[in-house]
């Protein structure tokens, strides 16, 4: 188990990052073309915008939240909050950020799996990774069970200590996680996985964001008679 434990979570983050950046790093230079979200709206707008919104919404605060959970060191945030209170605020934002996402979510994968016209024209990539995504929205929710077991944040250091180790290319980190519940061992694994397909699915295009619109000079798309 201890060999497991040192591949899954020692050995398997840096090969999902190295997927992950060369990946996506290959695919912005061969298929640029492929570099969109094969956007379904102009097929079928009935709920779109809320679930969209509501996923959308939810997903970029658990994403920001782990982000700078798990990556900003205990010594930042010591002096005026303590591990306990900082993981009661990851409980209840993330909380309500991943009740969010999942309704999104399975309002989503619904729609692409079920509605004929949508089903149509999507890809296995594209069913696959809304079911994976509505999957680890479910798994992050599950872990608030054994979470409202141990408030001290014990549990939450042993993750940032993982992830900063991680990192910093440090030897033996799968050990700092070696002794927690299963459900934070799946949720990460499925984490990391996702790394490994992001560069093969549409999720690349959240990489894409148009900042250079709001400087772009007026276009004249059609002059008036």
């Amino acid at each position: 188990m201890s060999y497991l434990n040192t591949l899954l979570f020692g050995i398997y983050p840096y090969v999902a990052i190295a997927v992950l950046v060369l990946g996506t790093w290959a695919r912005y230079d061969q298929g640029q073309f492929t570099w969109k979200a094969h956007s379904s709206q102009m097929l079928r707008k009935k709920n779109m915008a809320m679930a969209s919104g509501l996923f959308h919404v939810g997903v970029l605060v658990i994403f920001f939240g782990h982000l700078v959970g798990l990556l900003t060191p205990h010594a930042f945030y010591e002096p005026f909050m303590t591990p306990g209170t900082k993981q009661v605020m990851a409980i209840v934002v993330g909380g309500i950020a991943g009740v969010m996402a999942i309704v999104g979510g399975g309002m989503l994968a619904w729609r692409r799996l079920t509605d004929p016209r949508v089903k149509a024209s999507s890809t296995f990539a594209d069913n696959m990774i809304i079911v994976i995504l509505v999957i680890q929205l479910a798994l992050g929710l599950l872990t608030i069970v054994p979470t409202l077991g141990h408030l001290d944040g014990g549990t939450m250091l042993k993750f940032s200590a993982w992830a900063q180790g991680i990192f910093t290319l440090q030897g033996g980190v799968a050990d700092y996680i070696a002794d927690v519940h299963w459900i934070y061992k799946a949720h990460i694994f499925l984490g990391l996985t996702i790394f490994v397909l992001f560069p093969f699915t549409r999720l690349v295009h959240m990489l894409s964001v148009p900042v250079e619109y709001f400087g772009r000079k007026y276009q004249v798309v059609r002059k008036r008679a």
